[in-house]
Parts: structure tokens; sequence; C-alpha cells
């Protein structure tokens, strides 16, 4: 198993965690850093896969309010640990953007990580500890063209987020954000050169993130280093915000 923290390892024992569109890329990379530490971890993503590398794999569709809190009650040991990394685009600009267009995008990025906060917080309130990082995007800060949707479904996201640590902190919940900019995933690596080029110069490092790069991030967030910090936004996007 690669080790998608970039060479650090955070410790996982004993404890269960969730992590949404976990097949590949970003949430891949966190599932696999996960069960690295010593995670139980269970991806739900929209088709089930064999257990690979101390991973379990669960076809969820997380709009099915339903189907995420049957799923997560049939989980072994209630997961103290959750990566809301499920997400979708259907770029287009807003007058041309039809219905169906903006309601997944919002329902899919926002209102599944609504639904899997619901249903896991429960057990982490009665367990007394949980930690949350939901995967929103530099574009749900600043905007970007023919992104309504999407912008608006990550900075509702980064709202979500904060909302969630004023409610769960005195529980002993932490809830943060990890925000990308543009990371090499294979669908990054599959769009025209030109667009990967402008997102580099943007980028003060001249660089850009591959998937390991946010995963160290969330991994980070999601461990006992990170116990004071809470509510947060955490850019890692090679300066491209700035």
């Amino acid at each position: 198993m690669s080790d998608p923290a970039g060479g650090f390892t955070f410790r996982f024992d004993g404890r269960s965690a969730v992590v949404t569109g976990g097949a590949r890329g970003i949430g891949r990379a966190v599932a696999e850093g996960l069960a690295a530490g010593g995670a139980e971890v269970h991806v739900f993503d929209r088709e089930a896969a064999p257990a690979a590398g101390g991973i379990s794999f669960h076809a969820v569709d997380i709009t099915d309010a339903s189907a995420v809190s049957r799923t997560v009650a049939a989980l072994p040991r209630a997961p103290l640990l959750l990566v809301n990394n499920a997400g979708i685009t259907r770029d287009r600009s807003l007058l041309r953007m039809s219905d169906e267009e903006w309601r997944s995008v919002i329902e899919v990025n926002l209102g599944g990580a609504f639904h899997l906060i619901r249903a896991v917080a429960p057990g982490m309130v009665a367990a007394g500890y949980g930690r949350i990082v939901n995967v929103t995007s530099i574009n749900g800060l600043r905007g970007k063209f023919g992104q309504g949707n999407y912008a608006a479904s990550k900075g509702g996201l980064i709202a979500l987020t904060k909302t969630a640590a004023r409610e769960l902190g005195p529980k002993g919940v932490t809830v943060n954000a990890v925000a990308p900019g543009m990371v090499l995933t294979d669908m990054a690596l599959a769009l025209p050169e030109e667009f990967r080029a402008k997102a580099q110069e943007e980028s003060v490092l001249k660089r850009l993130p591959d998937p390991s790069d946010i995963a160290a991030a969330i991994l980070f967030l999601l461990s006992d280093a990170a116990r004071t910090i809470t509510g947060e936004v955490l850019k890692v996007d090679a300066g491209q915000y700035i």
C-alpha cells in the first residue's frame, strides 16, 4: 500500500472511519491513509467493490437519507471518523444551467454531507469523541465562472462545517474542512492541458497538488494532533487562492 500521507503516518487504532467517494482519487488516498494508521475503514461510494487493503466498500447513494442511515447503523462499530469527500460537477453558466444540473450538485455535495453528519453524530456524541472533515473547494470561497452550482454547494459546506463545529464541539467532536484548488486526479489529468496550465499559473508555488497532498491535510485534521482545531477551513492549493 502506498503512503498517501507523503511519509507521515497518523495513528487511528481502534477507530472506525467512513469516507464518502473513496473509490478513487482523494477519497481513496484518505482511505488508504486511515487503514495504514490502523483504522477500520468503510468507503461509501456509488458502487460496491471487493474489500482491499483493509478497506470495506459499500454501495450507498448519499442523497438518500434513509440509505445512509441504514448503512451507518449496520456497520460493526459506530464510526468516530468521517470524511465527506464525495462530490460531482455539472458545469454550465448560470443562464444556461438546468434545474437538474443545479439540484443534482447541491444534493450530492451538500445534502450528502448533511445526511452523513446527521447519521454518525449520535455515535460520536455518545462516545464523547469524533472527527469530521468536509472536503470543500477554494471555489466555494471565491466563486468561479461556470460553477455556480458547485461553488454554492461548497460554500454551503463551509457554513455547514462551522455550524456543526459549534453544535458538536461541546460533545467532544471537531469539525473542519479542507479546501483544495485543482488537484492532479485522473479527472484533472483528462482535461485539456490549457486548463491545468492556467491553474498552475494561478498558484504561487507553480505546481499543483496531487491526492496525497490533500490526504495528508485531511489525515492531520482527523488525528489527535489536531485535537484543538475546529471550525477551520484549510486551503491546500499551492497558493492558487492567494
